[in-house]
């Protein structure tokens, strides 16, 4: 370091030691009157307040709560002119058919391929797993898990499907 470097470090320490020795400002008095609080002594003393004794008061005033806003969407009337046409609802119940029907062919391809890994608990061992019996039934759990999931995949989009309307010939005439 040049002589330059030196000389600075002395100043900065008293720069450091004098702020370190001012004196902190005290908070001023903080009166309380009912459930408001004050610092104006002026004001404390035309509504008799009381001065809060002991250690710093921090008081954050809170925010008022907004109104309630009222839904316009469910509490409005409807028209008959909002309705949907029966024929556009037909053809939506149609399209969400076809892909709960496409998603249930995929889950249920997928819980068969999960049955024919898992083997009924006894799938083969695989490299290692003859050597470590641990890895073969953390396998077999995962595999068991699987077949658990796909079951749930299924029984689930069987209920969506079932929670659909009914497709009636008599609604097309």
């Amino acid at each position: 370091m040049s002589p330059l470097h030196f000389s600075l470090v002395p100043g900065l320490v008293a720069a450091a030691v004098m702020l370190c020795s001012l004196p902190a400002q005290a908070q001023e008095r903080i009166y309380r009157c009912g459930n408001e609080y004050t610092n104006n002594a002026q004001v404390a003393k035309s509504r008799n307040c009381t001065p809060m004794e002991g250690g710093n008061i921090t008081i954050v005033e809170g925010t008022k709560p907004a109104p309630a806003a009222r839904s316009t969407t469910s509490a409005a009337p409807r028209n008959s002119n909002d309705r949907v046409d029966p024929a556009a609802q037909r053809a939506r119940d149609s399209d969400a058919k076809a892909i709960l029907e496409t998603e249930l062919r995929k889950a249920q391809e997928r819980l068969a391929q999960a049955r024919k890994e898992y083997a009924n608990g006894e799938p083969e061992k695989q490299g290692i797993e003859s050597r470590n019996y641990q890895r073969y039934l953390d396998r077999v759990a995962e595999l068991k898990a699987a077949v658990t999931r796909a079951e749930s995949d299924v029984a689930g989009l069987q209920r969506e499907l079932g929670r659909l309307p009914a497709a009636s010939g008599n609604a097309a005439r």
